[in-house]
Protein backbone atom coordinates (compact mmCIF):
# COMPACT_ATOMS: atom_id res chain seq x y z
CA UNK A 1 0.00 0.00 0.00
CA UNK A 2 1.04 3.59 -1.11
CA UNK A 3 2.01 6.06 1.89
CA UNK A 4 0.06 9.22 1.62
CA UNK A 5 0.11 12.50 3.58
CA UNK A 6 -3.55 12.72 5.31
CA UNK A 7 -5.25 15.81 3.84
CA UNK A 8 -4.60 19.44 4.62
CA UNK A 9 -7.59 19.91 6.62
CA UNK A 10 -7.08 16.93 8.74
CA UNK A 11 -4.38 19.18 10.22
CA UNK A 12 -6.39 21.69 12.49
CA UNK A 13 -7.60 19.25 15.30
CA UNK A 14 -4.20 17.89 15.50
CA UNK A 15 -2.00 21.30 15.70
CA UNK A 16 -3.93 22.16 17.92
CA UNK A 17 -4.29 19.33 20.16
CA UNK A 18 -0.24 18.89 20.17
CA UNK A 19 -0.27 23.02 21.41
CA UNK A 20 -2.59 21.67 24.07
CA UNK A 21 -0.19 18.86 25.18
CA UNK A 22 3.03 20.17 24.62
CA UNK A 23 1.65 23.22 27.77
CA UNK A 24 0.45 25.86 24.97
CA UNK A 25 3.46 26.48 23.43
CA UNK A 26 5.82 24.48 20.94
CA UNK A 27 8.57 25.01 17.93
CA UNK A 28 8.00 23.96 14.63
CA UNK A 29 9.46 20.78 14.97
CA UNK A 30 7.95 20.03 18.34
CA UNK A 31 4.29 20.47 16.79
CA UNK A 32 5.47 18.81 13.49
CA UNK A 33 6.86 15.58 15.55
CA UNK A 34 3.53 15.57 18.26
CA UNK A 35 1.08 15.87 15.28
CA UNK A 36 3.06 12.61 13.37
CA UNK A 37 1.96 10.96 16.34
CA UNK A 38 -1.32 12.32 17.21
CA UNK A 39 -1.95 11.05 13.38
CA UNK A 40 -0.12 7.79 13.51
CA UNK A 41 2.47 9.34 10.47
CA UNK A 42 5.04 6.90 9.76
CA UNK A 43 8.52 7.86 8.93
CA UNK A 44 7.69 6.78 5.38
CA UNK A 45 4.66 9.32 5.49
CA UNK A 46 6.68 11.99 7.00
CA UNK A 47 9.79 11.90 3.98
CA UNK A 48 7.14 12.93 1.11
CA UNK A 49 8.45 15.82 -0.51
CA UNK A 50 6.58 18.02 -1.94
CA UNK A 51 7.39 17.21 -5.76
CA UNK A 52 10.98 17.42 -6.00
CA UNK A 53 11.48 18.94 -2.92
CA UNK A 54 13.19 19.76 -0.82
CA UNK A 55 10.41 20.39 1.84
CA UNK A 56 8.45 17.30 2.98
CA UNK A 57 4.77 17.25 2.68
CA UNK A 58 3.43 16.32 6.29
CA UNK A 59 5.93 19.39 7.39
CA UNK A 60 4.53 21.82 4.08
CA UNK A 61 0.56 21.02 5.27
CA UNK A 62 1.49 21.47 9.22
CA UNK A 63 2.73 24.63 8.48
CA UNK A 64 -0.45 25.45 6.33
CA UNK A 65 -2.48 24.34 9.37
CA UNK A 66 -0.81 26.96 11.33
CA UNK A 67 -0.85 29.06 9.33
CA UNK A 68 -5.03 28.91 8.71
CA UNK A 69 -5.38 28.47 12.59
CA UNK A 70 -3.42 31.63 12.91
CA UNK A 71 -5.90 33.89 10.90
CA UNK A 72 -9.16 32.40 12.63
CA UNK A 73 -7.19 34.05 15.85
CA UNK A 74 -6.41 29.88 17.43
CA UNK A 75 -2.79 30.18 17.63
CA UNK A 76 -0.28 33.24 17.62
CA UNK A 77 3.57 32.63 16.58
CA UNK A 78 6.64 35.02 17.89
CA UNK A 79 9.38 35.69 15.77
CA UNK A 80 11.27 33.22 16.99
CA UNK A 81 9.46 30.48 15.49
CA UNK A 82 7.39 29.43 18.59
CA UNK A 83 4.02 28.91 18.71
CA UNK A 84 0.89 29.36 21.11
CA UNK A 85 -2.62 28.17 21.86
CA UNK A 86 -4.53 31.28 22.11
CA UNK A 87 -7.89 31.13 24.53
CA UNK A 88 -9.67 30.89 21.46
CA UNK A 89 -7.80 28.06 20.79
CA UNK A 90 -8.28 26.14 23.63
CA UNK A 91 -11.64 27.16 23.71
CA UNK A 92 -12.79 25.26 20.57
CA UNK A 93 -10.83 22.07 21.37
CA UNK A 94 -14.09 21.18 23.58
CA UNK A 95 -15.93 21.39 20.01
CA UNK A 96 -16.68 18.95 17.70
CA UNK A 97 -13.63 18.54 15.12
CA UNK A 98 -16.10 18.78 12.10
CA UNK A 99 -16.63 22.08 13.72
CA UNK A 100 -13.34 23.22 14.26
CA UNK A 101 -13.06 22.86 10.49
CA UNK A 102 -15.70 25.03 9.67
CA UNK A 103 -14.90 27.69 11.99
CA UNK A 104 -11.16 27.79 10.54
CA UNK A 105 -12.66 27.51 7.17
CA UNK A 106 -15.07 30.02 7.87
CA UNK A 107 -12.39 33.00 8.98
CA UNK A 108 -10.24 32.13 5.98
CA UNK A 109 -12.94 32.92 3.81
CA UNK A 110 -14.08 36.30 5.33
CA UNK A 111 -10.32 37.49 6.12
CA UNK A 112 -9.83 36.77 1.91
CA UNK A 113 -13.03 38.16 1.36
CA UNK A 114 -12.12 41.02 3.04
CA UNK A 115 -8.58 40.61 1.55
CA UNK A 116 -6.72 41.15 4.56
CA UNK A 117 -4.57 37.82 3.28
CA UNK A 118 -3.74 36.21 0.25
CA UNK A 119 -4.24 32.58 0.56
CA UNK A 120 -3.93 31.23 -2.16
CA UNK A 121 -7.34 29.25 -3.51
CA UNK A 122 -4.87 26.26 -4.31
CA UNK A 123 -4.06 25.14 -1.06
CA UNK A 124 -5.97 21.97 -0.63
CA UNK A 125 -9.58 23.28 0.21
CA UNK A 126 -10.30 19.55 -0.90
CA UNK A 127 -8.54 16.34 -0.53
CA UNK A 128 -6.43 15.80 -3.52
CA UNK A 129 -6.43 19.70 -5.19
CA UNK A 130 -2.93 20.82 -6.85
CA UNK A 131 -0.48 21.38 -4.44
CA UNK A 132 2.15 24.03 -5.39
CA UNK A 133 5.25 24.52 -2.64
CA UNK A 134 5.16 27.93 -0.18
CA UNK A 135 7.74 30.01 -2.36
CA UNK A 136 8.85 32.07 0.24
CA UNK A 137 12.88 32.96 0.49
CA UNK A 138 13.30 29.61 2.55
CA UNK A 139 11.83 27.50 -0.24
CA UNK A 140 13.88 29.48 -2.66
CA UNK A 141 17.34 29.76 -0.98
CA UNK A 142 16.90 25.42 -0.37
CA UNK A 143 16.68 25.05 -4.02
CA UNK A 144 19.55 27.49 -4.35
CA UNK A 145 21.38 25.07 -1.85
CA UNK A 146 20.74 22.13 -3.44
CA UNK A 147 21.62 23.45 -6.79
CA UNK A 148 25.35 23.48 -5.47
CA UNK A 149 28.22 21.06 -5.73
CA UNK A 150 28.98 19.33 -2.73
CA UNK A 151 31.99 20.43 -2.20
CA UNK A 152 31.13 23.35 -2.67
CA UNK A 153 28.28 23.20 -0.08
CA UNK A 154 30.61 22.13 2.59
CA UNK A 155 32.65 25.19 1.68
CA UNK A 156 29.51 27.01 2.66
CA UNK A 157 28.97 25.00 5.80
CA UNK A 158 32.79 26.05 6.49
CA UNK A 159 32.20 29.75 6.31
CA UNK A 160 29.10 29.59 8.58
CA UNK A 161 31.10 27.76 11.24
CA UNK A 162 33.93 30.63 11.11
CA UNK A 163 31.06 33.30 11.01
CA UNK A 164 29.23 31.51 13.93
CA UNK A 165 32.42 31.64 16.05
CA UNK A 166 34.23 28.77 15.21
CA UNK A 167 38.09 28.57 14.67
CA UNK A 168 40.39 26.40 12.64
CA UNK A 169 37.64 24.92 10.58
CA UNK A 170 38.67 22.31 8.01
CA UNK A 171 37.06 20.34 5.24
CA UNK A 172 38.39 16.92 4.95
CA UNK A 173 36.01 15.04 3.09
CA UNK A 174 37.85 11.85 3.34
CA UNK A 175 36.15 8.98 1.93
CA UNK A 176 35.42 6.04 4.73
CA UNK A 177 35.66 8.43 7.59
CA UNK A 178 32.39 7.84 8.92
CA UNK A 179 30.67 10.70 7.14
CA UNK A 180 32.79 13.41 8.86
CA UNK A 181 33.21 16.11 6.25
CA UNK A 182 35.64 18.93 8.34
CA UNK A 183 36.49 19.87 11.72
CA UNK A 184 36.35 22.76 14.03
CA UNK A 185 36.96 23.99 17.68
CA UNK A 186 34.61 26.26 19.34
CA UNK A 187 35.60 28.68 21.66
CA UNK A 188 33.30 29.86 24.62
CA UNK A 189 35.48 32.28 26.67
CA UNK A 190 38.04 30.48 28.57
CA UNK A 191 36.91 26.78 27.09
CA UNK A 192 37.24 25.33 23.81
CA UNK A 193 35.50 22.39 22.29
CA UNK A 194 36.70 20.07 19.46
CA UNK A 195 34.14 19.74 17.12
CA UNK A 196 33.30 17.37 13.73
CA UNK A 197 30.42 18.24 11.25
CA UNK A 198 29.49 16.61 8.80
CA UNK A 199 27.18 18.17 6.08
CA UNK A 200 24.18 16.59 3.86
CA UNK A 201 23.18 18.59 0.90
CA UNK A 202 20.05 16.18 0.60
CA UNK A 203 16.85 16.65 -0.30
CA UNK A 204 14.79 14.59 2.47
CA UNK A 205 15.00 13.42 5.36
CA UNK A 206 18.10 12.34 7.27
CA UNK A 207 17.25 9.12 9.53
CA UNK A 208 18.85 7.84 12.58
CA UNK A 209 21.52 5.09 11.26
CA UNK A 210 22.94 8.80 9.77
CA UNK A 211 23.46 9.68 13.12
CA UNK A 212 24.67 6.88 14.37
CA UNK A 213 27.33 6.16 12.13
CA UNK A 214 28.42 9.59 12.63
CA UNK A 215 28.54 9.77 16.27
CA UNK A 216 30.31 5.78 15.90
CA UNK A 217 33.31 8.03 13.81
CA UNK A 218 33.67 10.76 16.33
CA UNK A 219 34.01 8.73 19.47
CA UNK A 220 37.55 9.62 21.02
CA UNK A 221 38.37 12.61 18.44
CA UNK A 222 36.00 15.18 19.15
CA UNK A 223 34.10 16.55 22.12
CA UNK A 224 30.54 17.47 20.20
CA UNK A 225 29.19 16.37 16.72
CA UNK A 226 27.27 18.58 14.47
CA UNK A 227 25.41 17.57 11.10
CA UNK A 228 23.83 20.35 9.00
CA UNK A 229 21.39 19.20 6.34
CA UNK A 230 19.20 21.07 3.60
CA UNK A 231 16.77 18.72 4.56
CA UNK A 232 14.81 17.11 7.72
CA UNK A 233 15.47 15.04 10.22
CA UNK A 234 13.60 12.42 11.43
CA UNK A 235 12.16 12.09 14.83
CA UNK A 236 14.42 8.70 15.31
CA UNK A 237 17.12 10.49 14.32
CA UNK A 238 16.56 13.78 16.71
CA UNK A 239 16.00 11.61 19.56
CA UNK A 240 19.13 9.35 18.51
CA UNK A 241 21.09 12.70 19.05
CA UNK A 242 20.07 12.96 22.18
CA UNK A 243 19.94 9.12 23.68
CA UNK A 244 21.00 8.96 27.09
CA UNK A 245 24.36 7.47 27.66
CA UNK A 246 25.98 8.44 24.42
CA UNK A 247 27.36 11.77 23.30
CA UNK A 248 25.13 14.37 22.20
CA UNK A 249 25.03 15.31 18.45
CA UNK A 250 23.59 18.86 17.36
CA UNK A 251 21.64 19.19 14.38
CA UNK A 252 21.08 21.68 11.76
CA UNK A 253 18.04 21.24 9.42
CA UNK A 254 17.56 22.37 6.16
CA UNK A 255 15.10 25.99 8.07
CA UNK A 256 17.68 25.87 10.77
CA UNK A 257 20.42 26.90 7.91
CA UNK A 258 18.17 29.43 6.63
CA UNK A 259 18.03 31.13 9.27
CA UNK A 260 21.71 31.09 10.14
CA UNK A 261 22.20 32.20 6.72
CA UNK A 262 20.23 35.29 6.61
CA UNK A 263 21.32 36.30 10.49
CA UNK A 264 25.25 35.89 9.15
CA UNK A 265 23.85 37.29 5.80
CA UNK A 266 25.66 34.84 3.66
CA UNK A 267 24.23 34.55 0.62
CA UNK A 268 20.72 36.43 2.12
CA UNK A 269 20.73 40.19 2.15
CA UNK A 270 17.84 41.56 4.42
CA UNK A 271 16.85 45.19 3.52
CA UNK A 272 15.60 47.10 6.79
CA UNK A 273 12.31 49.29 5.89
CA UNK A 274 12.96 53.14 7.52
CA UNK A 275 10.48 54.42 9.74
CA UNK A 276 9.62 57.89 9.20
CA UNK A 277 8.19 59.50 11.91
CA UNK A 278 7.53 63.57 12.80
CA UNK A 279 9.42 65.73 15.99
CA UNK A 280 7.27 68.07 15.94
CA UNK A 281 8.63 69.54 19.22
CA UNK A 282 11.77 70.48 16.52
CA UNK A 283 9.84 72.58 14.92
CA UNK A 284 9.23 74.83 17.75
CA UNK A 285 12.24 75.97 18.55
CA UNK A 286 12.48 77.78 15.04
Amino acid sequence: MTATVPPFAEFFVPVLRALDALGGSASNEEIDDKVAGLMGASDAVRAILVGNGPRPKFDYRSAWARSWLKNAGMVENSERGVWTLTSEGRAVLALDPQEIVRRVRRADAELRKAKIVATPDHVEVEAGAAETPLKDWRERLLNALLALEPAAFERLCQRVLRESGFIKVEVTGRTGDGGIDGTGVLRLNLLSFHVLFQSKRWAGSVGSGVVRDFRGAMVGRADKGLIITTGTFTADARREAVRDGAPAIDLIDGESLCDLLRDLQIGVKVRMVPEVTLDEAAFRQF
